[in-house]
C-alpha cells in the first residue's frame, strides 16, 4: 500500500523547521530530504527515520522496524505530531549524517592514490 500524499505533506511540514525539506517519491513510497540529505522513508502511511547515535538519544521510544520486506532496519517514528520535536530529531539525525559522509569521503580519497601517484 502507498502512502497516502496528505500524510507525506503532513511528515514533510512537521519537519520544516529543520531546513529545506523535500520528498522524493520512490519505488511507490517516498525519501524525504533536508538540505539535500536524505534522512528518512514514509512508507505504508509510516515515518522512518534514518538510525544514528544522536538521533536515538532524543529518541523519546526507540523502535526499530524495516520499512519494507527486505530493508534494514531504521527507527519507526509514532509521535509525528510535536512540530519543534520532529525538526530537532531530523536536524540532528542530519548533522551526523553529514559528518559520516564527510568522514566515508575522505577515508575513500586516502585508499585511492591520486592521478600520477603511487600507493
Amino acid at each position: 500500500m502507498a502512502s497516502n500524499p496528505d500524510f507525506v505533506q503532513y511528515i514533510a511540514d512537521q519537519c520544516e523547521r529543520a531546513g529545506e525539506i523535500m520528498v522524493k517519491k520512490m519505488f511507490g513510497d517516498y525519501g524525504i530530504y533536508c538540505d539535500g540529505v536524505i534522512f528518512g522513508l514514509i512508507c505504508d502511511n509510516c515515518f522512518y527515520l534514518k538510525p544514528t547515535e544522536a538521533g536515538r538519544a532524543m529518541l523519546r521510544i526507540v523502535n526499530m522496524r524495516p520499512p519494507y520486506d527486505g530493508a534494514k532496519d531504521y527507527f519507526f517514528i509514532e509521535d509525528v505530531d510535536d512540530r519543534d520535536y520532529m525538526s530537532e530529531l531530523v536536524k540532528t539525525t542530519c548533522k551526523e549524517l553529514q559528518l559520516q559522509k564527510s568522514n566515508n569521503k575522505r577515508r575513500s580519497q586516502r585508499n585511492h592514490p591520486r592521478p600520477g601517484e603511487q600507493m
